[in-house]
């Protein structure tokens, strides 16, 4: 296809409209608050021979990079002469698609004058999928609820009622599963739908040539972008709590002119619990991770995949064998970028993050009214954001993940959780010339007489987010049951008169504290960021405080900068 700059840019904008307007029928038609609130989604379009070419303007990597290269088993399991109009296909498998059964996958193909032209795909975390709760216990993925095979969800437009029942009679939450099933298909009918109208506006019989420019370029720019850094291999090792033993993640970055290698070598062997991650997820963040450094404005599709090489020895925490327990396997997967921002920061430290709390807070809670109705809500919480070359982390920021947290009004309108507590950690952000994000004070009692439960999917309670340039770690996270340490990654069960306290970790300093503008300092203790203490002890910055103790409304004018004092204390 021969198409201008201004065509293929007009182009290209009105697919993302298309992939945009699917997301947003997915959110505002789903039934569970983890999609609907917390957005843990992907969407995308694909051309007929699954690459993928545009994504939403939100989503998991976790969610849109194996959905992007699990495409091509769905087209393996239903050639396209075995599809027709109406049908919908889905799978949970994790080896397959996003790593773990609570991710389903639902892929539409799209019909013009008799052949698919396309396809579209979408990718969420389901409320429940029976077996174990959501946790890290389990010791074989048979453990952790229903797996679905590549399979027909919809045949020529009807639901494929006996699938159905099987899942309403596995899972807890029959409506919201089975609800976000539906609002999965009718997104991806939206799509389809906009897609066609786009092909019929601009006279394209197909978008096959459309996608083979989009990928070409984007392949392109991001071959520039890695011929740009010095040949070589740089390495990095990060560490995390794991379940029986604490784990490592080494990772080796090899750069050969146009093309990485990324190596996982050395990391630790694949647990006997579930917090095991399939080499589809491995590759979808560690993808992730070196667009997001090299080429971070390109268009993320399968060209941006082809010039990076992943691999991690089989059997691995990063590529694991069936059948291995992966439902958590995100506490390990999200660790991925910083280690590759750590090898890479030997060679261009101006361009990426110091370490940050990395994997996404999950808690899993279960709790009974007083009527006797079961509820069941999945909450996310956030930790800090390690800081950047130039800017501080973000505080109680998703990333890698891009999850968000559920407002506490849907909390406790939707269970009976009363929030007690929902404030940033001071503290916790780690010191440097630009501070890592804060994380989140959380704690939870119950209105009910009846007992209730959460299931923690935490990390970071033993290996602090690293800072880079000199920067300082960032805050370890906290899990507590009535002011003790309470053991992550299970299903803990109490009486209605006990708190819960989950506090997430802060994100790593960039550069030596001591460079720290002093009246960036001064703002952050008047923020509540950081304590003054603090401020004298990481940043050699003297403040005092000139209001009482015992003001309920601390002001701007309460503080004030000790300049002679600052010189002396950092000198």
């Amino acid at each position: 296809m021969a198409l201008t700059p201004i065509q293929l840019e007009v182009l290209w904008n009105r697919l993302l409209s298309v992939a945009n307007e699917q997301q947003t029928t997915l959110i505002r038609t789903a039934f569970s608050t983890i999609v609907r609130e917390s957005l843990d989604l992907a969407c995308g379009v694909f051309d007929t021979r699954g690459y993928m070419i545009a994504q939403s303007n939100t989503g998991t990597p976790g969610h849109i990079n194996p959905m992007a290269t699990g495409a091509i088993h769905f087209l393996n399991a239903y050639p396209s002469d075995t599809l027709a109009p109406g049908d919908v296909l889905v799978t949970n498998d994790p080896w397959l698609t996003a790593g773990q059964v609570n991710d389903l996958t639902v892929l539409t193909p799209i019909f013009r004058d008799g052949r698919i032209v396309a396809y579209f795909s979408n990718c969420c975390h389901s409320p429940d999928i029976g077996g174990r709760i959501l946790s890290a216990e389990a010791r074989e993925v048979y453990e952790e609820g229903l797996r679905i095979p590549i399979t027909k969800l919809f045949s020529a437009g009807q639901p494929n009622t006996e699938l159905f029942k099987i899942i309403r009679a596995n899972v807890r939450t029959p409506d919201e599963t089975v609800g976000d099933l539906y609002a999965q298909t009718a997104s991806n009918a939206v799509g389809g739908r906009s897609l066609l109208a786009m092909m019929d506006e601009f006279g394209l019989d197909s978008i096959d040539p459309l996608a083979d420019e989009i990928i070409t370029r984007s392949e392109q720019a991001m071959r520039d972008g890695i011929r740009a850094l010095p040949n070589g291999t740089y390495t990095h090792t990060l560490h995390g709590d794991g379940y029986e033993r604490p784990l490592v993640i080494e990772v080796a970055l090899t750069i050969a002119d146009d093309q990485i290698d990324i190596d996982f070598a050395g990391s630790s062997p694949q647990s006997a619990r579930g917090i095991n991650v399939v080499l589809n997820y491995t590759k979808g963040y560690a993808s992730f991770a070196m667009k997001a450094a090299i080429s971070p404005t390109i268009p993320h599709n399968e060209g941006a995949f082809r010039p990076v090489n992943i691999t991690a020895p089989v059997g691995s925490i990063l590529n694991c064998q069936p059948p291995a327990a992966v439902a958590s396997r995100h506490l390990i997967g999200h660790f991925i970028p910083s280690a590759i921002f750590g090898a890479l920061a030997h060679v261009i430290p101006d361009r990426v993050l110091a370490g940050g709390a990395d994997s996404a807070w999950m808690s899993v809670w279960r709790a009974r009214r007083n009527n006797g109705k079961q509820t069941h809500l999945t909450l996310f919480q956030l930790g800090g954001m390690g800081a950047r070359p130039r800017k501080d982390g973000l505080n109680t920021t998703g990333f890698p993940s891009g999850v968000g947290n559920v407002p506490v009004e849907v909390i406790e309108t939707l269970t009976p959780l009363v929030v007690g507590e929902r404030a940033l950690r001071t503290n916790s952000g780690g010191a440097g010339q630009y501070r890592g994000g804060l994380g989140q004070n959380m704690s939870f009692t119950t209105r009910s007489r009846a007992e209730w439960s959460v299931s923690s999917l935490i990390d970071r309670t033993q290996y602090a987010a690293q800072g880079l340039q000199d920067g300082r770690p960032g805050a370890l996270g906290q899990f507590e049951v009535d002011g003790v340490a309470a053991r992550p990654k299970t299903v803990l069960w109490f009486d209605s008169a006990v708190q819960v306290s989950l506090n997430t970790p802060g994100g790593g300093g960039y550069g030596r504290p001591f460079e720290r503008d002093p009246q960036a300092v001064l703002a952050d203790v008047i923020a509540g960021y950081i304590s003054i203490e603090q401020a004298r002890d990481e940043y050699g910055v003297v403040i005092t405080f000139e209001g009482t103790a015992d003001q309920l409304v601390r002001l701007p004018h309460h503080y004030a900068l000790d300049a002679a004092a600052t010189k002396l204390c950092r000198s």
